[in-house]
């Protein structure tokens, strides 16, 4: 037997008017996982506990197994994990973003435009890193490249600060979200001096793309600890991701991670290239589990972009769920698939919520036609409901 996850990050929505009151996954055309819906079950999930923010760090935990309340450390340490940062126990890790602030005011007054610095590639990120390295790394404070506008920081012998995330303040004066402490506002602030007029930023903007001109912290933690993976399942597993977050918690529960070439954590990613990897993984290699993460749906809703969050949707189905579904038929394999986003990030508020989410959960070996698509609402009116998210990796196991 062989399990897939397929994790569409962020893809749960609300209705739109603009899609005729439908929202972008009842919009969007899926003929696979209406397929899985008809012949499997569905339901709702709820993935990010009510004390908990609803970050892909908590609920991607969930969905894996692990219960967010006792085991969650932090969302940084994780993504320190897939760049090799080594973590000492006194350690205190952030998330670094590159981001993308109005020009003109002060600093406290600047707007923050862009979570993502307009997708910054990596290698232009690396670039500034460097810049931000020679004004800022010493004795106390270290900087880590990480994958686009994601990044990472130690502060030695640090202690654990509230921050704001900066997708959840897009448009807004930046002011009232800074941080408290004064070493990181005074650390933002003068970044904004060493990346608004770096030569790269100046290339940027005459080609017409947003600048990468200030560092954001947020995210702290401490050195995270998770179970093996293969002792709490019995499964030998692969995470296929472009992102860091979940290529670490790969690396911090024993699954091999697999870097697919392409793989961009955005609406370009390499979406055939995870299929085939997954494919690889289970028929060629013998891994009992796969977990494909695609970032795509939900950076469009940070964005704002509903068609393009209604054609990540239709990617995923066509180019990753029917191309391992095909595969896996093929080989005679018997094998179970869940589908599921890890939480809502609706168009409209361009940022996660903690509502529950749909799920379908398919069976090679069961064969019925209940001519029922996979949506939010459709999930909901089956009456199926998990309130601990950690436990459906049961029902896809058992």
């Amino acid at each position: 037997m062989k399990y897939v996850i397929v994790l569409a990050d962020g893809m749960a929505d609300v209705p739109i008017a603009e899609l005729g009151g439908k929202t972008p996954l009842e919009f969007a055309k899926t003929p696979c996982m209406d397929f899985l819906a008809s012949s499997g079950t569905m339901g709702m999930v709820k993935t990010v506990p009510d004390s908990m923010k609803p970050g892909s760090d908590v609920a991607n935990l969930s969905v894996l197994g692990y219960d967010p309340a006792t085991c969650y450390s932090g969302r940084s340490p994780l993504e320190a994990l897939s760049v090799g940062v080594s973590m000492k126990d006194t350690d205190v890790v952030f998330r670094c973003n590159i981001v993308t602030l109005s020009e003109e005011e002060p600093y406290e007054n600047k707007t923050i435009l862009d979570h993502s610095s307009g997708e910054i590639s990596s290698e232009d990120a690396a670039i500034l890193m460097d810049s931000v390295r020679e004004a800022f790394q010493n004795d106390v404070f270290r900087f880590y490249n990480g994958t686009s506008y994601r990044h990472i920081t130690i502060w030695d012998k640090g202690e654990i600060l509230e921050m704001e995330a900066p997708h959840d303040h897009l448009g807004q004066v930046i002011g009232p979200f800074l941080p408290e402490n004064e070493l990181f506002r005074e650390m933002m602030r003068k970044s904004f001096d060493v990346l608004n007029n770096h030569p790269l930023n100046i290339q940027r903007a005459k080609e017409g793309k947003n600048k990468a001109n200030s560092l954001w912290f947020w995210g702290a933690g401490t050195k995270p600890s998770l179970q093996n993976f293969k002792e709490k399942t019995g499964l030998s597993g692969t995470m296929i991701s472009a992102v860091d977050l979940l290529k670490g918690i790969a690396c911090g529960s024993g699954m091999d991670v697999v870097n697919v070439e392409g793989a961009t954590g955005s609406l370009d990613t390499n979406y055939i290239g995870k299929a085939n990897a997954a494919v690889k993984a289970l028929l060629e290699d013998g891994k009992d589990f796969v977990y494909i993460h695609v970032e795509a749906p939900d950076e469009m809703g940070h964005q704002g972009n509903l068609y393009h969050k209604v054609e990540s949707i239709e990617h995923i189905d066509e180019q990753i769920i029917a191309v391992v579904k095909r595969a896996l038929d093929e080989a005679n394999e018997d094998y179970r698939i869940l589908v599921l986003p890890d939480h809502p990030t609706p168009i409209c508020l361009r940022t996660h919520t903690s509502d529950p989410v749909p799920y379908v959960l398919f069976d090679s070996r069961v064969s019925n036609n209940s001519n029922t698509a996979f949506s939010e609402k459709n999930a909901m009116q089956t009456g199926n409901y998990l309130g601990n998210g950690y436990c459906l990796i049961e029902s896809l196991i058992n």
